[in-house]
């Protein structure tokens, strides 16, 4: 196992500690789960700048890297949605969104010839607003600037699932030919 890869497991262990700070803690909880939430973050753009500085992708990177990201995603979504941080609206758009994106993960993987859809610059740009967007609830932004750039991130997620699903189509077309 490559450090990655190492990486990448770190930030899935991190999810259980997230949920456990957030749910656990008393005053504060927030801020240290959001603590973890940046941990997380952070070591999801070393492992990925490590892997393409050091021609270090694998095929289990490839997997568990985007199984990392969705699962710290829906962890904060769901947590800051039951604490009524955000909109319930936010967890359900962008809920749907992975997990049609896990399904044709899944689908290009085992059915058509075990591709992995790649990561684009709209999934990163909406990616970065996510955290942006989580961060200002964190930190205590004003409700009027988290409103706004929570409808800005949905807006982006949309976006970049519609690019997803045009490559997505690209790539299940060439395999079947």
């Amino acid at each position: 196992m490559n450090i990655p890869n190492i990486l990448t497991v770190i930030r899935i262990i991190l999810v259980p500690i997230y949920l456990y700070l957030f749910y656990t803690i008393g005053e504060n909880n927030v801020l240290y789960a959001g603590i973890v939430f940046i941990i997380a973050g952070i070591s999801d753009v070393l492992d990925g700048y490590i892997a393409r500085k050091y021609d270090l992708t694998s095929d289990i990177g490839a997997a568990l890297d985007p199984l990392a990201d969705k699962l710290m995603a829906f962890a904060v979504l769901i947590s800051f949605t039951t604490a009524k941080l955000i909109p319930s609206w936010v967890l359900k758009i962008i809920g749907l969104k992975e997990i049609i994106m896990i399904t044709g993960g899944f689908i290009l993987y085992l059915f058509k010839g075990n591709q992995v859809l790649p990561a684009d610059k709209f999934g990163k740009i909406a990616t970065v607003s996510f955290y942006i967007a989580i961060l200002s609830v964190v930190f205590k932004v004003p409700y009027i600037i988290v409103k706004t750039l929570f409808i800005i991130t949905v807006s982006l997620n949309i976006i970049a699932f519609i690019n997803y699903f045009i490559i997505y189509l690209s790539m299940s077309k060439e395999s079947s030919n």
